[in-house]
C-alpha cells in the first residue's frame, strides 16, 4: 500500500506559479523588472502588482504544505491520532535536511569568505563569522525568522530561509498536536483559532515588516486552512460541477486578490488568498495523471514539482549574478532576457540537485527508517 498520497498535477502547477512568482520578485528586488521591456508588454501597474506581491506566493506554499501533510498522514496512519512520531520525523528529516545542508554549504563559506551578496545584506557591512555561527544555527532549528525579527534584514541568501522556519515549526508541532488532541474536531478547532488569529497579529505588527510577513502566528492561518481541507476532502465528497464552479470563483478571487497587493496596511489579505489555494485544492488528487499539452502549463508543472530545490538553490544563483552585474545596474534592454536566463539556470541547478542528490539522499534515508533503524524499534 502506498505510505503518501498521489502526486497531482494540479498541485504541482499550483506550487509552480508559486515558486515563479517568488522568483518574480526576488529578481525584481535586484534589477526592477518594472522599469524593464516587460513593462512595454503588459501595463506597468500590472507589472508592478506581479512583481511586489510575490510574497503571496510564500502563502500559497504554506497551504499547500498542510495540505500535502495532512493528506499524506492521512493515508500512512489512516488516522491523525495514530500518527508516529519517529517515522513522521524520520520521513521529514529525509526530505527536507540533504539539501538544506548542501546550500547553506554552498553559502555559509562563501559568506565567511566575503563575497558580496553572501557575507552581507544589500551593500551593508560584511557579516562577522560568529554570526554565520548564529545565523546558520537558526536556520537548521527551525527559529531564522525569530532572529531576523530581532536584527531584521541581515543576509541575502539566508534569509529566504525564513519560510521554511515556519514550515518546520509546523512540522514538529503537528504530529504532537495530532496525538494530545486526538479527536478530529478538535483538530479543526485549533486550525480555525490559527486562522481567526493570525489577522490579529498582522494587525498589531504593521509597523514591523519582517514580524507582519514572517512571524509564526502570521502564517499559520495559511498552513491550517490546508490542513482543513485535507481533512475535509475524505469526509465530504462535492460532484465534479460544484467543484468546477468553486475552482473558477476561487482563481478569480485569487488573482484579484494577489494584484490588490500587500500594502502593509491590511492584514486579511493573506488569509483570503490562502482560502482561495485551499478551495483550488479540493478533489485535487482525482486525476493525478492529468496534463495539460499546453507547453507553459506543463514548464510551470515542471518549476512545481522541484519547488523545493528551487527554494533552496535560486538564491545562490541571484547572488552569484549581483556579484557579476551589482543591483541596480543592469541595462534596461537585458532585465527580461536576463531575468529568464536566470528561471533557466535556477531550474536546471534545481533539476540536477533534485535527481542526482536529493532523491537518492532522501530515497536511501527512507530505506533505512522505514526499514532499517525504525524497523528495530
Amino acid at each position: 500500500m502506498s505510505t503518501t498520497a498521489t502526486r497531482s498535477s494540479r498541485i504541482d502547477f499550483l506550487r509552480g506559479v508559486a515558486i515563479f512568482s517568488v522568483l518574480l520578485l526576488h529578481f525584481s528586488l535586484s534589477y526592477d523588472l518594472i522599469h524593464s521591456p516587460l513593462a512595454a508588454l503588459l501595463p506597468q501597474s500590472w507589472v508592478a502588482a506581479a512583481v511586489d506581491n510575490g510574497n503571496y506566493g510564500v502563502t500559497m506554499f504554506f497551504v499547500i504544505s498542510g495540505f500535502l501533510i495532512t493528506s499524506n498522514n492521512l493515508v500512512r496512519f489512516g488516522q491523525l491520532r495514530d500518527v508516529s512520531l519517529r517515522q513522521f520525523y524520520a520521513l521529514r528529516f529525509a526530505r527536507i535536511i540533504p539539501p538544506l545542508l548542501l546550500a547553506l554549504l554552498i553559502i555559509v563559506p562563501l559568506g565567511v569568505l566575503g563575497v558580496p551578496s553572501f557575507s552581507n545584506s544589500d551593500g551593508g557591512h560584511a557579516l562577522p563569522t560568529s554570526f554565520f555561527v548564529i545565523a546558520t544555527l537558526s536556520v537548521l532549528t527551525f527559529w531564522h525568522n525569530v532572529l531576523m525579527q530581532q536584527v531584521g534584514w541581515f543576509n541575502y541568501c539566508l534569509n529566504i530561509y525564513w519560510s521554511l522556519s515556519v514550515e518546520e515549526v509546523f512540522y514538529l508541532t503537528f504530529p504532537i498536536a495530532s496525538l494530545f488532541l486526538r479527536r478530529n474536531g478538535l483538530i479543526v478547532a485549533l486550525c480555525c483559532v490559527l486562522i481567526a488569529v493570525a489577522p490579529w497579529y498582522r494587525a498589531l505588527h504593521l509597523d514591523d515588516e519582517v514580524s507582519f510577513e514572517c512571524g509564526y502566528l502570521a502564517c499559520f492561518d495559511a498552513i491550517a486552512i490546508g490542513c482543513l481541507v485535507a481533512l475535509l476532502n475524505r469526509r465530504v465528497r462535492l460532484g465534479r460541477r460544484p467543484v468546477l464552479a468553486l475552482r473558477i470563483v476561487a482563481s478569480t478571487m485569487l488573482i484579484v486578490t494577489y494584484f490588490m497587493g500587500i500594502d502593509g496596511h491590511e492584514v486579511f489579505g493573506f488569509t483570503v488568498l490562502a482560502l482561495c489555494t485551499g478551495v483550488l485544492l479540493i478533489r485535487a488528487f482525482d486525476a493525478p495523471g492529468e496534463q495539460s499539452r499546453s507547453l507553459p502549463v506543463r514548464l510551470v508543472c515542471a518549476m512545481g514539482r522541484r519547488s523545493y530545490e528551487l527554494y533552496l538553490f535560486h538564491g545562490i544563483v541571484l547572488a552569484t549574478l549581483r556579484n557579476v552585474v551589482p543591483k541596480g545596474t543592469m541595462a534596461y534592454a537585458w532585465k527580461l532576457p536576463v531575468f529568464v536566463l536566470f528561471v533557466v539556470a535556477s531550474a536546471w541547478l534545481a533539476w540536477a540537485i533534485a535527481k542526482y542528490y536529493a532523491e537518492v539522499t532522501n530515497a536511501g534515508l527512507r530505506r533505512y527508517f522505514l526499514t532499517g533503524a525504525l524497523a528495530r524499534t
